[in-house]
């Protein structure tokens, strides 16, 4: 038994947590509100668990303390509300009765959110998780605490708004440290400014870790959306969330950072999109900036920029931004305005030359007819090629045939092009060549809209629960019966399915679901598969297995 130390100050106590601490004379006495972990207990032996500070769907939130090294720690117990009828006297979580399997499931997915995360951090801009373990039916996670003041509080505190660097500065590390989780396979879904944390000494960080149920409206777990900041696809359980998702939540923060004022929510922007752009609201916002914010907010995803580090090149270089916002967009072009306005420019300062040499007068020379700059003679009478139809890794990337442009790609999903291949650009094939090293926006086709199928055979779930996964997936499936069961499956769950767990497949795909039929009590008998508490009944049919 480890020594015990006070979770307020970190110093050793006698015995027990009664009374006061001796040494910062703070109560020692359980004040964690009924259903969380007393004041006090131990876990896997190598923590404490201190005062109670928070619950969200899918757990509740303690301040520890790391005993062997006598540091604070913040300690995340998977404890979803709706799915569990409290915890028994030894501390474990009693899952309801008609719940048990989707209790499992979703405790499965903490545990590998938070065993990806461990393994993950620490990074630039992620908070970082120290441990894992399992104890009580259920999962804890361990996350550093660190001495600071969350995003949200720093705001309020300041007397005016972030200029557009200050917030793109401020910005970078969250923004490096998501684009990591998404190299990873795994999406916040929920970034805002109570869960970018700013240290007293180092770099922001994003916390608030959750799993895809809780960031997800429709789900059994009690839902936690940040409005302005959760993303339209967030509050329907049918749609798709992506990388995409999160580059909405960026996107909105640096709106909040620079204007001072929250997004409208986007259940709200759906019915009647009243968002002022942030140039509207703060003038010393940028317009290029304004609108790269604004192509991150769209609410259709397919028409929102889609990465991470799109985002980033985007709020860092307006000439990125520029080719980013005028693809779709009934604008005339600001590489256009700045090449007449410097031809505009040059003629001024031409006839202001002639003037200043007596060019008025009589006996004058004519003036000499201006010459093209060399940057305008490279590029006079050339248009800009035709990458249509062209494999980019392939016949574009490192050709130096386009080293007179700056080539910026991103990628869209097709179901008629072949992966790699240039779905479109601009400025389009033929037209004028403004400038040296032009930019080139061009669309690849990431091939066709592939969603991984998911586990709905492990654990045996409900056809009920089962079909919400696929249904949010957009995958087609059918359900025929298995009139064969020996009772090893309670009836109505899932067997087995014509697509293993894990396997990408295109939206629409036809997946084959078995469903246990009625147990048959003359196959019990021959496999002696009977198992007591095993009932046909769709009530029973979720057991949960001892742990």
């Amino acid at each position: 038994m480890p020594k015990l130390l006070c979770p307020h100050c970190l110093q050793p106590l006698e015995d027990s947590y009664h009374g006061e601490c001796p040494h910062c004379g703070r109560s020692l006495e359980n004040r964690n509100p009924e259903g969380a972990l007393p004041f006090g207990t131990q876990l896997g032996d190598k923590y404490t668990v201190g005062a109670y500070l928070s619950a969200d769907g899918d757990g509740l939130a303690y301040r520890g303390v790391l005993n062997a090294e006598k540091r604070f720690v913040l300690i995340k117990e998977y404890f979803p509300v709706t799915l569990c009828n409290g915890r028994s006297a030894s501390g474990a979580l009693m899952p309801k009765e008609d719940k048990e399997v989707l209790f499992k499931t979703s405790r499965m997915d903490f545990k590998d959110l938070y065993d990806d995360l461990h393994s993950l951090t620490p990074a630039t801009g992620l908070s970082t998780i120290l441990d894992v373990i399992e104890e009580n039916n259920t999962v804890y996670a361990v996350e550093e605490s660190e001495k600071g003041m969350t995003l949200s509080h720093y705001l309020h505190l300041r007397s005016r708004t972030l200029t557009p660097a200050e917030a793109r500065t401020l910005l970078q590390p969250i923004m490096e440290g998501v684009a990591l989780l998404h190299k990873s396979g795994l999406i916040h879904r929920g970034i805002c400014p109570d869960n970018i944390l700013l240290p007293i000494d180092g770099t922001a960080r994003l916390t608030g870790y959750g799993t895809l149920a809780l960031r997800t409206g429709g789900s059994e777990l009690k839902s936690q959306l940040y409005p302005g900041y959760a993303a339209p696809e967030q509050y329907s359980a049918a749609e798709f969330s992506g990388r995409y998702t999160d580059v909405y939540a960026l996107a909105a923060v640096c709106y909040k950072m620079v204007t001072g004022q929250t997004p409208v929510a986007a259940p709200q922007r759906k019915v009647r999109d009243s968002m002022e752009s942030a140039h509207s609201l703060e003038a010393g916002v940028p317009t290029w900036f304004s609108q790269v914010l604004a192509c991150a907010l769209r609410l259709d995803p397919a028409k929102r920029m889609q990465t991470v580090p799109e985002l980033m090149s985007a709020l860092t270089d307006p000439n990125v931004a520029n080719a980013m916002f005028e693809r779709g967009d009934n604008q005339i072009s600001t590489r256009k305005i700045m090449g007449v306005s410097l031809v505009v420019i040059f003629v001024l300062v031409v006839l202001l030359l002639w003037s200043l040499l007596g060019g008025s007068k009589s006996d004058a020379q004519p003036a000499a007819t201006p010459q093209p700059t060399p940057a305008e003679q490279s590029t006079q009478g050339e248009t800009v090629p035709n990458l249509m139809g062209l494999r980019y890794a392939t016949d574009i990337k490192g050709n130096t045939a386009y080293d007179g442009y700056r080539i910026v790609m991103t990628e869209q999903n097709s179901d008629t092009v072949e992966q790699g291949i240039v779905i479109s650009q601009d400025p389009s094939a033929g037209s004028e060549k403004l400038m040296e090293d032009q930019i080139l926006q061009i669309v690849v086709s990431s091939g066709p809209n592939l969603v991984e199928m998911p586990d709905i055979v492990t654990g045996n779930p409900i056809w009920s629960q089962a079909k919400k996964q696929l249904d949010a997936l957009g995958i087609v499936y059918s359900q025929p019966l298995i009139e064969d069961n020996d009772g090893t499956v309670a009836e109505g769950c899932v067997v087995k399915t014509s697509v293993v767990a894990g396997t990408k497949i295109q939206k629409g795909t036809a997946v084959t679901v078995w469903i246990a039929g009625p147990r048959d009590d003359t196959l019990v008998a021959q496999t002696g598969n009977a198992a007591e508490g095993n009932s046909a009944s769709p009530e029973r049919e979720a057991v949960t297995e001892g742990d």
